[in-house]
């Protein structure tokens, strides 16, 4: 469907607030027949993706997460996103969930601040898939702006209302990276694309029926200087899966850490390999800790299997910062870490760090805490906010590397502080962040149920799985 950048606002409305069902006589009924759809453009979008590599993070893990959980709740999920290189055309994720590839733009990999050049073409053929295939959706969920520029054409030409969870927003990113890099003002526009990202978002953002905020930043911006109305936004905080992150005994632990080669104390970070992660802020601040705690080490596990031209720059720009601070015997590089070890290397670790630039939450941050790992999390970011310091996590600005470096002392230094943040990190991650959890609070919205009852519902069980 062609828009321009004056698309009109949607039609399509919540009755009573944000509830699509509250007029019709069975909820159960109205789910045996539609689908939900999820809308993630960018990335490789998989039933196993392949973490780490280019615009491949956080964001597909929360999307897969989320259509799990959905279909747990009875649903059937099809995820849409571009398809590309050698990509089957449908990917089936389990019974009920699968992801469906609609090409465009060409067979080659196309950088999320490119792809939405091509969205006319992809909502073109999706369309034409949808209706070829007599599909039918109760609403659309869309993931990032590419997505909810795709998801809002969709919605309108379907006439299904579209909810859309922006992740993170390009005002915030502009005034980071503006901050941040100021001797790079001028060019930041060119790559990032802020203005035309800014201007969808702005339509995007007005014309679906509701917005989720994953942090309390997101939810403040959308309201101030996006200008929407309190009762156009909800925020949902992103989760974690928690069969897999969970803590383990002290016995159960040594033993990973001896199978793993953990010696001394290990400080931890792990992701993409991209500059606003902070990696190099990380090991400037470990550079203070390692001067005063002689058993300190780093490891950074950093990308995916495959390193694309930029991340091996980023990745050996990196090992040279580590000889030139002459920490090459303190840092170890791991590299590509597989799905199935995430949750040990977590657990092997005595601090997990996420020190990044900007971060609009920190799935690591979720995951490290559910494992009982203590952590700290970067001021530049949603997380923060949601977590008491020095009870779940403790949080530092990794711009300043004495603040980070003596904030990582503080756990190695003070035994009951690192218990309580090892215990409490966990419970708060428990209660807040599981995806059962998330896809209660969005089926509750869809159904006009109040979120809190949604969230009493939900499955909390106690995250100490073998006695400690």
């Amino acid at each position: 469907m062609e828009q321009t950048s004056e698309s009109r606002v949607c039609d399509l409305h919540f009755p009573n607030r944000f509830s699509i069902v509250s007029d019709m006589t069975s909820y159960n009924d109205v789910y045996a027949a539609p689908r939900i759809a999820l809308v993630s453009t960018h990335g490789y979008v998989a039933a196993q993706p392949p973490l780490g590599a280019a615009d491949t993070g956080g964001q597909v893990v929360y999307v897969l997460e989320l259509a799990k959980k959905l279909a747990q709740l009875g649903h059937k999920v099809d995820i849409f996103t571009r398809r590309f290189e050698d990509q089957p055309e449908i990917d089936e994720v389990d019974a009920d969930v699968r992801v469906i590839r609609i090409p465009c733009g060409g067979r080659d990999f196309i950088p999320k601040e490119y792809l939405h050049r091509h969205l006319n073409e992809w909502n073109e053929k999706a369309l034409r898939y949808i209706k070829r295939e007599g599909l039918s959706y109760l609403f659309i969920n869309s993931h990032y702006w590419d997505a909810g520029v795709a998801g809002q054409r969709l919605s309108e030409a379907l006439n299904i209302p579209h909810i859309h969870t922006p992740h993170s927003l390009g005002l915030w990113k502009k005034r980071q990276m503006e901050t941040d890099y100021p001797e790079r003002a001028d060019r930041l526009e060119a790559e990032f694309n802020f203005k035309e990202r800014i201007q969808h978002e702005l339509i995007v953002y007005r014309s679906c029926q509701l917005v989720v905020a994953t942090t309390p930043i997101q939810l403040d911006m959308l309201n101030e200087d996006y200008g929407l109305s309190r009762n156009r936004v909800h925020m949902i905080p992103p989760g974690y899966d928690d069969n897999r992150f969970y803590p383990v005994s002290e016995a159960s632990r040594q033993m990973i850490r001896q199978r793993l080669g953990f010696e001394g104390k290990v400080v931890m970070a792990l992701g993409r390999l991209a500059t606003n992660k902070g990696y190099d802020l990380l090991i400037d601040g470990f550079s203070v800790l390692a001067s005063r705690v002689p058993d300190a080490r780093l490891r950074l596990a950093l990308g995916g299997e495959n390193l694309d031209p930029q991340e091996q720059g980023i990745l050996d720009g990196l090992k040279k910062q580590v000889v030139d601070l002459g920490l090459a015997d303190r840092v170890e590089f791991t590299g590509f870490i597989a799905d199935e070890e995430l949750p040990d290397y977590y657990r092997a670790a005595d601090l997990f760090v996420l020190s990044s630039r900007y971060e609009p939450f920190g799935m690591t941050a979720i995951e490290a805490m559910a494992s009982g790992t203590p952590t700290i999390v970067t001021i530049h970011g949603g997380l923060f906010r949601a977590v008491s310091y020095g009870r779940h996590a403790l949080y530092a600005d990794p711009f300043d590397k004495e603040d980070l470096g003596i904030t990582m002392m503080k756990p190695f230094r003070h035994p009951r502080l690192r218990d309580r943040l090892s215990r409490m990190g966990a419970h708060k991650a428990r209660s807040l962040f599981t995806w059962t959890g998330i896809a209660q609070q969005l089926v509750a919205l869809v159904e006009g149920r109040p979120v809190a009852q949604a969230l009493e519902e939900a499955d909390w069980a106690e995250p100490w799985n073998d006695g400690d």
